[in-house]
């Protein structure tokens, strides 16, 4: 008797092993999938998202291109701005995205999701995505932008790719520090503080705008440690051809959004009380 109910809980716990990564896939696709949607209908946002690093380009990257103040070796500061400019915006549009989850909080959309079977890590997962979606098709204007004002680009399939990947990355941590922080302190209006406050010293404590050598030494211990730094050293390598420590680079953005996944996750069902 034991040996017949023993097959049945095999075969279901097996089925579930292998159906569970599909379903988590499904959720991560439907999500993206949604979020494009939203771009495709209202295509404004992308416009006006992109006034700002298009004012970093054409009037600070230029502007100090002719100056020459800040020291790059041979690469032209635009070219050496214009990665950063563009890990910069990923960064803008992912770090206040909390705000959307605390609206879905108060619409009774997250409570729904949560009480469907989708994994919350499958949830978290898929917003990530979706914000990454949104991050890449601003990633793009940068890079027409950045080729129209006559930066030498790479043009290598593979560094294309890789750099999508990093966007990817980058976007999925800050998206969710964004939804751990609004499982925090639950409000807008906190959240858009926080958010705001925290922006501009992880911009700064980059080498979004200067190299890390002429950082002060504080400046330098924050860079090790701030995931925005990683990410422009990995697309400065990967889009210009700087020399960049890419295997620590996708090392430490992979750890980075695995950890902060996980911590968004158990902080999702917060949100929903």
């Amino acid at each position: 008797m034991s040996e017949q109910l023993a097959v049945p809980h095999a075969d279901w716990a097996k089925s579930t092993l292998i159906s569970l990564p599909r379903l988590v896939l499904s959720r991560i696709s439907t999500l993206s999938l949604a979020e494009l949607q939203k771009i495709r209908h209202d295509r404004t946002e992308l416009f006006t998202r992109a006034i700002q690093p298009a004012l970093w380009l054409l009037i600070f990257g230029e502007t100090f291109t002719r100056l020459r103040v800040i020291p790059t070796g041979n690469i032209p500061y635009l070219a050496y701005l214009a990665p950063g400019i563009l890990a910069q915006s990923a960064l803008f549009i992912a770090i206040f995205y909390g705000i959307q989850i605390i609206w879905e909080r108060d619409a009774g959309v997250l409570a729904k999701l949560l009480v469907t079977p989708t994994p919350r890590v499958a949830l978290v997962t898929g917003k990530a995505v979706a914000v990454a979606v949104r991050a890449l098709v601003q990633a793009l204007v940068i890079l027409i932008l950045a080729a129209l004002l006559g930066v030498g680009l790479t043009t290598d399939p593979l560094n294309l790719l890789a750099m999508v990947v990093v966007v990817i990355l980058g976007s999925t941590f800050f998206c969710c520090l964004s939804i751990t922080i609004a499982g925090l302190v639950l409000t807008r209006d906190r959240l858009m503080g926080i958010g705001q406050a925290i922006t501009m010293p992880l911009f700064f404590g980059s080498s979004a705008l200067y190299p890390v050598k002429i950082m002060p030494g504080w400046l330098k211990v924050f860079n090790r440690v701030n995931p925005l730094g990683y990410e422009v050293d990995a697309l400065r390598g990967l889009l210009i051809g700087v020399p960049a420590q890419l295997g620590l680079d996708f090392g430490v953005l992979i750890l980075a959004a695995a950890v902060m996944i996980s911590i968004a996750s158990a902080l999702l069902a917060r949100l929903a009380h």
